[in-house]
C-alpha cells in the first residue's frame, strides 16, 4: 500500500469515529441516518435535491459524507446508520450481514484513463499500480474485470475517494493509472489534450450505487423508505426530461453554496451525458440480475450467477409499492 493509499484509510478511519460521535449525540427522534461514502460534489446535487424532498414529506433525513463506501456499509451493519449508499455485494455475501438493497440510484458510467507517459493501453498496465474509489465500489470492480478480459493482473491498488479527486491526482502526475467519471473525462480533455489515454471497456452494465438498508429497518420504517425511495425517482424523473433542472434544484434548496463557478457550468453538461443512463424505476429485479452478473465475473462476489437469488441480495417492496403509484417508466 503506497503513502497516499495510507492516509486515506487513516483520514476514513477519523471520519468514521466523528461519524459514530455525532451519531450518539443526536437528540431528534427518530431521524433516517443516511451514511454516504462520497463526498459531496456536482454528481449528487439530484440526489442532496431529493433528500430535501423527502424532508418535505415529513422524513428527517440526516446525511453523513464518509471517506468511502465501505466505511458507510460497515456504519449501516454496526447500527451508526439506517441507510447506505454505495453497491455492498461483496459485504452482503462475504459477512452475510442483515442489510439489502432497495434501490438502484446510478449505473457504471467511468472511463479507465493512463497518463500516456507511462502506459498507452491494457497491457502495459500488467503488474502497475491503479486508483480507484473504494475497496468492494463499481470503480474497482470494472477495473478487476479488465484485468481478467485483457490477461493482466495490477501490482497494487490505492484506494482514492473522489472522481474529482482522481482527476487532480492525474493532471498532478500523482496518479498515472486510474478511473474517472464523465466530469473528469471532460476536464482532462480540456486541460490536457492528448496526455491521457482512455482505455476500451466494451459492454459493461452494473450499478455504481446504489440505497441499503438494514432489514430490520426497513419493515419498521416502511413508510419513511417509500417516501425517500418516491423523492428519488420523481426527482430522478425530471431530471432525465430536463437536465437543466438541476440548477434550479441546487438554488431552491441552496445545495452545495461552496461551488466554484467551474463547478457550476458542470452541472448542465453532466446530468445532460448521464440523464440517459439513469434508472427511473429504480433498478428492480432487472438491475439486480444485471449486477449479479457483473459482480461474480469481475470477482467481488463469488460463485456463478445463475446459483444467486435475487432476494438475498434486493428487497424490492418498497419499490414495487411506490412504482404501483406513480408507474413505471
Amino acid at each position: 500500500m503506497n503513502i497516499l493509499a495510507r492516509k486515506i484509510r487513516a483520514s476514513a478511519s477519523a471520519v468514521a469515529i466523528c461519524f459514530a460521535v455525532a451519531v450518539s449525540g443526536q437528540a431528534w427522534a427518530d431521524p433516517m441516518r443516511v451514511a454516504f461514502g462520497d463526498i459531496a460534489t456536482v454528481e449528487s446535487l439530484h440526489l442532496l435535491a431529493a433528500f430535501e424532498r423527502a424532508r418535505e414529506k415529513g422524513v428527517d433525513v440526516q446525511v453523513t459524507f464518509l471517506k468511502s463506501e465501505d466505511i458507510a456499509a460497515q456504519a449501516v451493519v454496526s447500527g451508526q446508520a439506517d441507510i447506505g449508499v454505495g453497491a455492498p455485494y461483496a459485504l452482503l455475501q462475504k459477512v452475510k450481514a442483515p442489510i439489502r438493497i432497495f434501490m438502484q440510484l446510478s449505473k457504471l458510467q467511468f472511463y479507465p484513463v493512463v497518463n500516456t507517459e507511462f502506459y498507452k493501453n491494457w497491457k502495459d498496465l500488467d503488474g502497475q499500480e491503479i486508483a480507484v474509489h473504494s475497496r468492494g465500489s463499481g470503480t474497482e470492480a470494472i477495473m478487476q474485470l479488465m484485468a481478467e478480459k485483457n490477461g493482466i493482473s495490477y501490482s497494487s491498488i490505492s484506494y482514492v475517494p473522489g472522481a474529482e479527486v482522481r482527476t487532480g491526482a492525474l493532471l498532478q502526475g500523482n496518479v498515472k493509472a486510474t478511473i474517472v467519471d464523465s466530469s473528469g473525462k471532460r476536464v482532462l480533455e480540456d486541460k490536457a489534450p492528448g496526455k491521457f489515454a482512455f482505455l476500451p471497456m466494451g459492454d459493461v452494465s452494473a450499478t455504481d450505487e446504489a440505497l441499503f438498508a438494514n432489514t430490520d429497518y426497513l419493515s419498521a420504517n416502511a413508510k419513511d423508505v417509500e417516501i425517500l425511495v418516491e423523492a428519488i425517482l420523481t426527482t430522478w424523473r425530471e431530471v432525465a426530461a430536463d437536465p437543466k433542472s438541476v440548477t434550479a434544484l441546487k438554488e431552491k434548496y441552496k445545495l452545495l453554496p461552496d461551488a466554484t463557478p467551474e463547478m457550476v457550468a458542470d452541472i448542465e453538461p453532466y446530468f445532460a451525458e448521464s440523464a440517459p443512463n439513469m434508472p427511473l424505476n429504480g433498478g428492480g429485479g432487472a438491475a439486480a440480475k444485471d449486477d449479479l452478473e457483473f459482480y461474480t465475473v469481475s470477482g467481488a462476489l463469488e460463485g456463478d450467477a445463475k446459483d444467486l437469488k435475487v432476494e438475498d441480495f434486493w428487497d424490492l417492496s418498497a419499490l414495487n409499492n411506490v412504482l404501483s403509484r406513480i408507474g413505471t417508466k
